[in-house]
This record gives C-alpha cells, structure tokens and sequence, in this order.
C-alpha cells in the first residue's frame, strides 16, 4: 500500500478541508523525509499540514482525512 502525502488548508467552516495531494510514495522512509521537507519549505504563519497518510489509495487516505476523531482523554496525572 503507498503513502500519500496531503497538504491541508482550512476550509470555510471546521468540518470542512480543503486537500492537495502532493506526492505519493511507496516506502514510509520517503515519504516521510518528503512532509519533512515540505514543512521547512512552508511559509512560517500560514495555517497548513502536511500529513502522510498510508492507504489501500487515494480515496481511501482522503476519507481518513476527512473522518472527525474525538479528543483522547486526559489523566489527571498526564496533564
């Protein structure tokens, strides 16, 4: 299974993301040394991710993207 790697802007409301694929890898060693470039390269300021995601294909990794995943709970002694 490849790796995607997206870039990811703030849509008009929170639900919503605007995505960009970038590139797509087949080893987690490149892509991974890709999104590390391209967050030095980005402009400081500026609202964007960049996430590596690892998916069956393209479809797949902009679904997870896009899925809402609720808040991990805090221990009191975590905090």
């Amino acid at each position: 299974m490849p790796y995607f790697i997206y870039r990811i802007k703030p849509g008009p409301i929170t639900l919503i993301k605007n995505l960009e694929l970038l590139n797509e890898f087949e080893s987690f060693k490149e892509a991974k040394q890709f999104a590390k470039q391209t967050r030095i390269d980005q402009a400081d300021g500026e609202d964007i991710q960049i996430k590596v995601m690892f998916a069956d294909n393209q479809l797949h990794a902009e679904e997870q993207i896009m899925e809402k995943r609720e808040a991990s709970i805090v221990r009191e002694w975590e905090k």
